[in-house]
């Protein structure tokens, strides 16, 4: 069974920084491109940040370039978002998700962790 647990998640002040976690497993993760996407309230949930396992490569949102970083422990089979210098407009739910479309012949699944929240007062 494919899971992704989320972990990381909470409330944090402007210019703050958080890392969230995500912890993979009934794939070979090596094989796949993980990320985060993120949803807002009231807007649609949007790519934040990829990394292709195979590779290393990572792409980013230009809203969050400069200011969070991914990466990758394969011997962990977990995927890391270190946000730093967080604004408000940081607030959304995040998910993990193995369905990173980014990079052409990549393989990915059609799997979503369940979300953890993160939020960013003024």
């Amino acid at each position: 069974e494919v899971q992704l647990v989320e972990s990381g998640g909470g409330l944090v002040q402007a210019g703050g920084s958080l890392r969230l976690s995500c912890a993979a497993s009934g794939f070979t993760f090596h094989d796949y491109a993980i990320g985060w996407f993120r949803q807002a309230p009231g807007k649609e949930r949007e790519r934040v940040s990829c990394i292709n396992n195979s590779d290393g490569s990572t792409t980013y949102a230009d809203s969050v370039k400069g200011r969070f970083t991914i990466s990758s422990d394969n011997a962990k089979n977990t995927v890391y978002l270190q946000m730093n210098s967080l604004k408000p407009e940081d607030t959304a739910v995040y998910y993990c998700t193995a369905s990173c479309t980014y990079w052409p012949g990549v393989n990915t699944l059609d799997a979503w962790g369940q979300g953890t929240l993160v939020t960013v007062s003024s």
